[in-house]
């Protein structure tokens, strides 16, 4: 069956790259200007950095291929209300040309088409993924947006999941997941296969690693942002989609010439047929579960597993001056599965359950008040729900696990413009989290709940200048915390340096101070079912410390005629973390006590880019040790130590076509044996050395290609097909030990197998 399909697959690809059509420059004819600025880019080997929302609608006369790039950077400015700056040898920055037509606001761009195209570098340290001029990635057919930050080196997933991203070492729980400013505490559908975030409503991802804006709190590893478009559309925009996962839909509906809605809304379609790819995720993460193994005198049956999302914006201009914006989602996870048996010749059968839930709205409003002056004021509540309801049918019990998560959160920002090279942004900061853990067993009958609140009062400046001559950026900042539960004060400086000079070359320097107080911990591996073990708990300031960061690092980088030159090292050091939060399944599995972490790595990437292809190799060197003074070894490599990583891809990219391909290759993560010919003592495994072990190399190969065709003069389509793991390698991404009957047990966890993916799409 598996070389049936990858036959077929080969064969869809093969007819793709066959079908391309060869184009004659069409001179003197009325284009659309996202059109004309494509066909520029291929011709000049440039890259355009705009909105594309704020161009879609223009259409004007293509111009004379004949033209040099400066008379056509100049014909276009007579034609549209844009500048067209050319920052660089490559890079042609789109700005509005007039005050009354604004455009979405774009950050300054050090290396456009980072990665591939729509993958961009920012002045300030961090990187922005623009979903509308997003080319394609290995693997990825629908864009993912929190698979797609993976492809950043020092950025990776030791189980392949996005809801445990590893920013340079660190845990998923240290990442500020936002989407348009709210605090998300859930990332993923599938219990983090695939991401909750719909990308069709989703305009722009920003990833920092370092030197955060000092706006922000939380994140001591890193922080992805999410945007929807700040936009007022003036037509009705649409696409209905479907692939082996969900059915999803968006549309963009404009209600007057000062207002417009957003709607997107995925649903798995798991409840009408069971494709290859739903049957290896529900594989997947039901591995070593009770979903998948039960005693042995219980079957498990009727197995249903569900989601769905949906996402609102909308945006009411009241005037040239003030803007109200509302956003809403909601996402949910359901599994659900019956617990069969016989017990004196009578069949006896109860249901267990798994919910997952997030649910979130924010209201945000901005006045400009004159030239200098702009105000904005946001507020969010987002409310998350782990719950599961476990049946022991043998022993006639049932046992009740919930963890919420309610958050309230209120930041008002004052933007000052000093002059065209100096702005000061200054901010006061509320937020309110209440944490909730219940356990509770009915025979016999026990219950705890637990209950926290914490509140955090923060300040925060920042400051932005730029040279004369734009090749000096500096971004500084300074945030002051007070938690007042425990009367502390905390204070971060935040710094971003960058230098260009000798026309090519880049040099940046990055700094941060952080904190934050909350982490997920592992009470037991068998949490929910063991399907989702990780539940949120606020820091107490004792046995969960608050907990801090310290990063710094140094980048150097080059750039010309499509060629890209990156290399950044980095130190980081965090502190007050607990061994509940690290995964531990030896020895220190339920050991309670706290230490740190520190990251020493460098992040290298060559990208070239040469025609209508695009080429990269990214190499990631980390070593990251824990320090827990209590243990007896206190200090060893971290479970997320991944020493050495390389990702090597390329993509070719049409009007019509896109086609991707690359690999995967990373050193195995640390494991803990036992000791070899003496594996039990008393009754209990006798583990070796801390983590000493590695698991074998991991390894996989990804291709992906999307067409895009007409169906008439007024819907547009395209279609698409992806293979993750195209070799089918069989990668094992975690190893523990258990025993049984005095016996020492290996369980081996493996990551997904070969698994395709289409989707179709129609956009009107």
């Amino acid at each position: 069956m598996v070389v049936k399909t990858k036959q077929y697959i080969s064969i869809v690809l093969f007819s793709f790259v066959f079908s391309l059509n060869n184009y004659a420059q069409e001179t003197n004819t009325i284009l659309p200007l996202a059109k004309i600025l494509n066909r520029l880019e291929t011709q000049f080997n440039v890259q355009f950095n705009y909105a594309e929302d704020a161009i879609s609608e223009i259409k004007i006369t293509a111009p004379s291929t004949d033209l040099s790039l400066n008379n056509v950077l100049h014909y276009l400015e007579t034609q549209t209300k844009f500048k067209f700056i050319l920052n660089n040898d490559s890079m042609i920055l789109v700005v509005a040309n007039n005050k009354s037509f604004q455009l979405q606001a774009l950050s300054e761009i050090m290396v456009a088409g980072y990665i591939v195209k729509g993958i961009n570098k920012l002045r300030n340290g961090s990187f922005e993924i623009d979903i509308s001029d997003f080319d394609i990635l290995p693997g990825l057919v629908d864009t993912d947006v929190l698979q797609a930050v993976q492809s950043f080196p020092g950025i990776q997933s030791i189980n392949e999941t996005v809801s445990n991203i590893n920013i340079r070492g660190g845990t998923h729980d240290q990442n500020l997941i936002l989407w348009d400013d709210i605090k998300m505490y859930q990332s993923g559908h599938f219990f983090g296969l695939i991401s909750m975030f719909n990308p069709q409503i989703t305009q722009r991802v920003s990833l920092t690693k370092n030197a955060a804006h000092s706006e922000f709190t939380d994140g001591v590893s890193g922080i992805i942002s999410m945007q929807t478009e700040n936009t007022i559309s003036d037509k009705f925009k649409g696409s209905l989609g479907i692939n082996f996962i969900d059915a999803n839909g968006f549309a963009d509906v404009p209600i007057s010439e000062k207002s417009s809605l957003q709607i997107a809304a995925r649903k798995s379609i798991s409840n009408l047929t069971e494709t290859p790819t739903y049957t290896n995720f529900f594989e997947r993460i039901s591995q070593d579960t009770e979903v998948e193994n039960n005693a042995m005198s219980i079957t498990n049956s009727d197995k249903e597993f569900d989601f769905y999302d949906t996402s609102l914006r909308w945006i009411y201009r009241i005037n040239d001056n003030e803007e109200l914006r509302v956003n809403f989602i909601n996402v949910s996870n359901a599994l659900v599965f019956n617990e069969n048996t016989t017990v004196n010749n009578e069949e006896d059968s109860k249901e267990s359950k798994l919910s997952q839930n997030s649910i979130a709205g924010a209201i945000h409003y901005s006045k400009i008040w004159n030239t200098k002056w702009k105000t904005m004021f946001e507020v969010y509540e987002t409310d998350y729900k782990l719950k599961s309801v476990n049946a022991n049918i043998l022993d006639s019990q049932r046992f009740l696990q919930e963890n919420k998560v309610s958050e309230t959160s209120v930041k008002l920002k004052v933007d000052y413009t000093i002059n065209d090279r100096l702005q000061l942004q200054n901010g006061y900061h509320f937020v309110e989290t209440q944490i909730t853990n219940l356990d509770d067993v009915d025979n016999p009958l026990f219950r705890n709940l637990v209950s926290e609140v914490l509140r955090t009062h923060g300040l925060f400046s920042q400051i932005a200048y730029k040279s004369k001559d734009r090749n000096t950026y500096l971004n500084s900042g300074l945030r002051y915390n007070y938690i007042g539960k425990f009367n502390k004060h905390l204070l971060e400086p935040r710094l971003s340096i960058s230098h260009k000079f000798l026309n090519n070359f880049s040099f940046e320097v990055l700094g941060e101070f952080k904190h934050q107080n909350t982490s997920q911990v592992i009470n037991f591996q068998n949490d929910f079912l063991g399907i989702e073990k990780r539940r949120w708990q606020l820091s107490n300031d004792k046995d969960v410390p608050i907990i801090q960061s310290r990063q710094a690092s140094i980048g150097l980088s080059y750039n010309k005629s499509g060629l890209l030159l990156s290399a950044e090292g980095y130190y980081k050091k965090v502190k007050g973390i607990t061994t509940q939060s690290q995964g531990f399944q030896n020895q220190y599995e339920f050991v309670k006590t706290n230490g740190d972490y520190s990251v020493k790595g460098v992040d290298f990437l060559i990208r070239k880019q040469l025609n209508n292809f695009n080429t990269w190799l990214s190499y990631s060197f980390m070593n990251n040790s824990y320090n827990f003074k209590a243990l007896p070894e206190n200090s060893f490599p971290s479970n997320f130590d991944i020493r050495h990583a390389i990702t090597l891809g390329t993509n070719y990219t049409s009007e019509l076509l896109k086609v991707s391909a690359g690999l995967n290759w990373h050193s195995g993560r640390p494991i803990t044996a036992p000791v070899a010919a003496n594996e039990t003592f008393n009754d209990e495994i006798n583990f070796s050395t801390t983590n000493s072990g590695q698991l074998q190399d991991y390894f996989r190969v990804d291709i992906s290609a999307l067409y895009d065709f007409k169906l008439n003069n007024t819907l547009n389509a395209n279609f698409g097909i992806s293979v993750w793991n195209l070799l089918d390698k069989e990668n094992i991404i975690n190893r523990f030990y258990r025993i049984n009957d005095g016996v020492v047990d290996e369980i081996n966890q493996r990551s997904l197998g070969f698994t395709p993916n289409l989707v179709f799409r129609v956009n009107f």
